[in-house]
């Protein structure tokens, strides 16, 4: 059963119902029909996500995210972290008053400068922790480019491997560029010689990520978590279920 009915979606989200169904068909197809799990939506505020802000694309992510924390999550609030250079913002979305959140939380924003992914992996493990959280979390971790440090980024990532965060990397962009190289190699780290667990995963949503279909986006965000919960659990890293 769904942690948020399709009733209360329909009452406090409308536009959000037909991402909610997809969300579903995707959980059920993986096994996840009933998890529990805290979502995280992690979002590159640099200077080149600009073109993404502005048409839509951001927006749109987080309405999905939204859509899928409904069935995992029962609060209806995903934590947010804004980033760039440094974090940017921790904030939360949710689904009374979603349309348009993204834009107002972006407007009160600074300057969009460089890619520091572990500044923001920092933000999420402290805020999880503060949290006093007992289910497992998927963290869906959007960049349009690499770190600007990419060891420290690689050494959040093997750090946080020993708790229940499962770190779900999404491109927006080409492809086939070199940027994402480096996201690419963090998704096959070795297990256990870099880290204890395969705690990530990494797809492409590709260079207009609106149009990428609920369906697919959904099976992509949730491929590889069910493994993780396997795997976590198996080594005393998440609870029992």
């Amino acid at each position: 059963m769904s942690a948020i009915s399709l009733r209360k979606v329909e009452e406090t989200a409308p536009a959000l119902v037909g991402p909610y169904r997809s969300a579903g068909v995707s959980l059920r197809k993986h096994g996840l029909d009933g998890a529990r799990a805290a979502v995280y939506l992690v979002l590159d505020h640099s200077g080149s996500m600009k073109p993404y802000y502005r048409d839509g694309s951001v927006q749109a992510l987080a309405d999905r995210v939204l859509g899928l924390s409904a069935h995992l999550d029962d609060d209806g609030i995903v934590p947010v972290v804004f980033f760039s250079t440094d974090v940017d913002a921790v904030t939360d979305i949710e689904l009374a008053g979603h349309q348009g959140r993204i834009e107002r939380i972006v407007a009160g924003l600074g300057h969009m400068g460089r890619t520091g992914y572990h500044l923001a992996m920092d933000a999420v493990i402290d805020h999880y922790l503060d949290s006093g959280a007992a289910a497992p979390a998927l963290v869906v971790f959007q960049t349009d480019g690499g770190p600007s440090s990419r060891p420290a980024a690689e050494r959040y990532l093997c750090k946080a491997a020993g708790l229940p965060l499962f770190w779900q990397f999404v491109g927006f962009g080409d492809p086939d560029s070199r940027q994402f190289d480096f996201l690419r190699r963090l998704d096959e780290l070795a297990v256990p010689d870099k880290r204890v667990v395969d705690n990530a995963g990494f797809f492409h949503a590709g260079p207009d990520p609106r149009h990428l279909p609920d369906a697919e986006l959904y099976d992509r965000l949730v491929g590889e978590f069910p493994k993780w919960l396997l795997d976590a659990r198996a080594r005393g890293i998440v609870p029992p279920a």
